[in-house]
């Protein structure tokens, strides 16, 4: 038994399970790279030795129906408020959170009048504060 062979023949070679192989390879690390966090440690300078601003301060002003004023423990008219608050705002950063608690029974002007105090006095973060 005599074999032939053909050697002018050139065998195929067969890629397509090689691209397969490689496009799950590719699928799997587009979906882990973005969860893969790298941290460094990084040492900060020190700080100067000035005491820490409290975060939570906040200044809060409650007004009654009856236009009176509360602020902290004292009670104040509503003429003497621009110059009671001028002087107690002295002694908070300016970048303190101030709170308006009004009652809703209030004309909208008087409402507007100590939100425009409180920001003449320098605070930028005013809100009025509201339920729900």
């Amino acid at each position: 038994m005599k074999l032939h062979y053909n050697w002018d023949e050139t065998p195929d070679l067969n890629i397509t399970p090689l691209v397969d192989i490689m496009l799950v390879l590719l699928a799997i690390l587009m979906v882990t790279a973005p969860v893969i966090v790298y941290q460094e440690e990084i040492a900060l300078p020190q700080g100067s030795k000035s005491a820490k601003m409290d975060e939570d301060s906040k200044i809060e002003i409650r007004v009654d129906v009856n236009r009176t004023i509360y602020l902290k423990d004292e009670m104040l008219n509503f003429d003497s408020f621009p110059d009671a608050f001028v002087v107690f705002s002295n002694q908070y950063d300016k970048n303190t959170q101030v709170y308006i608690r009004a009652d809703k029974n209030l004309k909208y002007d008087d409402v507007i009048y100590i939100l425009k105090i409180a920001k003449q006095s320098g605070f930028a973060r005013v809100s009025l504060v509201t339920d729900g």
